[in-house]
């Protein structure tokens, strides 16, 4: 009897402890300002530093957290150029954070961003969110998952790419139509959707 008791107590308390370190910070609300916009991150691929100031263009900026093996993340990745395509015709940045500090010494090393950003052919920044730094201040906990800002640096969209993890099965194209209503001055409906993927993996204190 002793024994389950305690045997409850210890499991109780480990998934205590685990829910508590799933935990981030709040997620960033429709109209935030755009965090910390002149920290430099650096791209793994090209060795050049970014800041969400430097990225940001006329009209605003798209800054996504991924990573490089997350199923979700390689669901998607075939609309990752098309994203950024799609942001460069309406002068719209477009950044892509890598927050998985927990894998830094693995999947998620630099060593292999590089490589994934080469295999995938990424033509837009692929930056190390060191120590998890932005998904925090963003209250980002998924890979993939989108934070759109407007020119005047405030949070206009949040969420998921689109509606379905194939692309031949999408309805409704959420960053696609975000991006040209903001541009065209008119609202975003959805302006936030839930983001599916992976969760980040954070460093545990």
């Amino acid at each position: 009897m002793k024994r389950t008791f305690w045997l409850s107590i210890v499991c109780l308390l480990f998934f205590a402890g685990f829910s508590q370190k799933m935990v981030a910070q709040e997620l960033l609300t429709l109209g935030s300002a755009l965090p910390q916009p002149e920290l430099e991150m650096l791209d793994a691929a090209g060795g050049k530093k970014y800041s969400f100031k430097s990225s940001m263009k006329e009209n605003g900026l798209l800054v996504m957290f991924s990573c490089n093996t997350c199923p979700y993340v390689l669901a998607w990745e075939d609309r990752f150029n098309d994203i950024a395509a799609a942001c460069a015709a309406n002068k719209v940045g477009f950044i892509v954070l890598n927050p998985n500090e927990g894998t830094r010494g693995s999947d998620d090393s630099p060593a292999a961003m590089v490589e994934h950003a080469r295999e995938a052919a990424y033509t837009f920044p692929y930056v190390i969110d060191k120590n998890h730094k932005m998904a925090d201040a963003f209250g980002a906990t998924r890979t993939p998952e989108l934070f759109l800002f407007g020119s005047d640096m405030k949070l206009k969209y949040t969420g998921a790419i689109d509606d379905n993890r194939s692309a031949a099965g999408v309805t409704k194209k959420f960053i696609f139509d975000a991006i040209s209503n903001m541009v065209g001055g008119k609202a975003i409906d959805p302006a936030s959707t839930k983001s599916i993927g992976c969760t980040i993996k954070r460093v545990q204190s």
